[in-house]
């Protein structure tokens, strides 16, 4: 065994703790400092979706000339009548030409729909967004949605949240497993204050971002929601986000036609999203120019689809409450459907920037509603009016696409305040579920990650619970850096030695952290890393001290996904040693006694 890798017991270096240390330890450790960040992270998300929403009513004002021009589908500019409908033609080019030199060049992961890259930040980058994706998102996409990106605004916000809680828990140089929460907690706040939906918010961030429910997430994100919602109420108003009639059921024969509709809407879903990633193919593979202009030149043919189906025009709600009320025929509403699709998948394509969740929903909508329309005129004295089944088939479509029942349901109900309906919908919502489930592997979200080559449902490496005593598998101490080496200093260590991560210590000695190899990696490849020193990178990984359980620092080694950590006195937080997944496990084993021959 290697002189690194051996287990030994060297004498603790006695370091004293930085006068700024004990705030950073209480945010990292204590319960309270985790309320408080839920709570900082929920309000800003809150500010956020404000801010955001008026970003796209000013827009939407300026590129129409309307308040939503999807509810005044085929009205003139009013500040260009002129123009008649041909400035559909124009606006997504001139919002192209600003938000696709804006997304290239400051944050590329602003493209598109925002949830994959939020649950790939959270899942292979410890929670780790960069803090200008919150600007340049909100702005991006309010300029896509206002001037006719027929996509959502939940995307967006999930982003713009989740980068604002990555950016706090850097900031207080948290560990990957708390910044994770962090994360988690911007998007519930966001979605919470977006759609005045404190339950649906934390819901969509448990099972689509943490992919988990453990209790102390939980808490944290649902703070983190509440606060987002009553900052966003105090602005906004206490209202749900749609307005509806109120729907009732006929007869207990109605649930077999909501088990069909589940089956047929998810399938739809799944189409959906099969649909959406074709397209983007088809224009990776037509556009040949650079990517900064490819929003403008694909404006045009979104501007073709807005000319010729203008209630594509933005998020489209007031289109859908038409659709579930009643004020479409058959064939126009199977339209709608049709054209959400294309105009969605083209906005996406074109290399716009906005969400996927409200095209599901105005999927659901008028699939269901279309299929209520059939179902009521076949037995009209058994089955309800057709915008209930348009109200269950908005969940049962976003279950078939994103395969996230829990959130569906909620969701449903907090937007539109329909109890009466949730039998049925939870029954829709199961049966499209497992439809999805049955017809492909992947979700809406997941699709754009397994084709980059990353499967979020990878088997999870299982821990090994043991109660014996960090202090007797404890390993020779890496060489520190200094919080004062620059970038260069740190690369070269972290190449000679046998970790992915060295602890830092300040010009006194004391433990001020860690920096990671893939840390100082990302600051090279930003063009502002001149002049940045190690402390600039310096993070608080998960606590470890000669009293923890192997079991414990096992856990802690698997939160960081790092290849070593730190072990610290537990009195005055003293650099003691380094364990790591190789130590402990041959420390664990105990070698097969060998048979002797006769």
């Amino acid at each position: 065994m290697s002189s690194s890798s051996r287990p030994c017991q060297p004498r603790p270096v006695a370091l004293p703790v930085p006068a700024h240390q004990p705030l950073h330890r209480w945010l990292r450790e204590s319960s309270t400092g985790l309320v408080v960040l839920a709570i900082t992270i929920g309000a800003g998300a809150g500010l956020g979706a404000i801010a955001f929403r008026w970003l796209i009513n000013g827009f939407t004002l300026l590129f129409s000339g309307h308040a939503d021009y999807s509810a005044a589908a085929g009205e003139p500019h009013r500040w260009f009548p002129g123009l008649g409908s041909w400035f559909l033609l124009i606006a997504p080019v001139v919002a192209g030409l600003i938000y696709g030199p804006l997304v290239h060049r400051f944050a590329p992961e602003a493209r598109g729909h925002g949830v994959p890259e939020v649950m790939y930040a959270v899942a292979e980058r410890g929670g780790r967004i960069p803090a200008q994706v919150s600007v340049v998102k909100a702005v991006a996409s309010a300029l896509c949605i206002g001037s006719g990106g027929s996509v959502g605004r939940e995307g967006p916000i999930v982003q713009i949240g989740s980068a604002l809680g990555s950016t706090v828990g850097r900031i207080a140089r948290l560990p990957e497993g708390r910044l994770r929460m962090l994360v988690a907690c911007g998007a519930a706040g966001g979605i919470a204050a977006t759609f005045n939906a404190p339950l649906a918010g934390p819901m969509f961030a448990m099972e689509l971002i943490l992919r988990n429910f453990a209790v102390e997430s939980f808490g944290a994100v649902v703070l983190s929601s509440v606060t987002a919602s009553v900052v966003s109420r105090a602005v906004l108003g206490d209202e749900a986000f749609l307005s509806l009639p109120a729907f009732t059921l006929r007869s207990p024969v109605e649930y077999l036609l909501f088990i069909l509709l589940g089956l047929v809407v998810g399938a739809i879903g799944v189409l959906f999203s099969r649909v959406l990633y074709l397209i983007e193919d088809v224009c990776d593979w037509a556009w040949r120019g650079p990517e900064w202009l490819r929003p403008a030149a694909g404006g045009l043919l979104l501007g073709v689809v807005l000319l010729v189906l203008p209630e594509m025009y933005g998020v489209g709600y007031p289109v859908l409450e038409n659709a579930v009320e009643g004020r479409y025929l058959l064939g126009f509403l199977l339209l709608l459907m049709a054209g959400k699709m294309l105009a969605t998948s083209l906005t996406i394509g074109i290399g716009g920037s906005g969400g996927v969740f409200a095209p599901s929903l105005f999927i659901g909508a008028t699939a269901g509603t279309a299929f209520g329309t059939v179902a009521h005129a076949w037995l009209p004295h058994l089955t309800a009016a057709p915008g209930v089944y348009g109200l269950i088939g908005m969940g049962a479509a976003f279950a078939g696409a994103a395969r996230a029942p829990i959130t569906a349901v909620i969701v449903l109900f907090e937007l539109t305040g329909e109890y009466t309906i949730i039998l049925p919908m939870l029954t829709a919502i199961v049966i499209a579920t497992l439809t999805s489930r049955a017809l492909t592997p992947d979700t809406i979200y997941t699709r754009k990650l397994r084709r980059r080559g990353i499967d979020l449902d990878r088997p999870a490496s299982p821990d090994q619970p043991s109660s014996m005593p960090v202090s007797s598998v404890l390993e020779r101490l890496p060489q520190p850096l200094g919080e004062d080496d620059d970038l260069a200093s740190a690369a070269r260590a972290l190449a000679r030695s046998d970790h992915g991560m060295l602890p830092v210590v300040g010009t006194d000695g004391s433990y001020h952290g860690c920096v990671t190899a893939r840390a100082v990696a990302e600051a090279f490849d930003d063009e502002t890393s001149a002049g940045r020193r190690v402390a600039d990178l310096t993070e608080l990984p998960p606590l470890v001290t000669t009293t923890s359980t192997v079991s414990d620092a096992l856990s802690a080694l698997v939160a960081e996904q790092g290849s070593g950590l730190p072990v610290l006195d537990p009195d005055d937080h003293a650099l003691v040693g380094w364990i790591t997944h190789q130590g402990i496990l041959t420390a664990l084993h105990t070698p097969a006694p060998r048979e002797s021959r006769a």
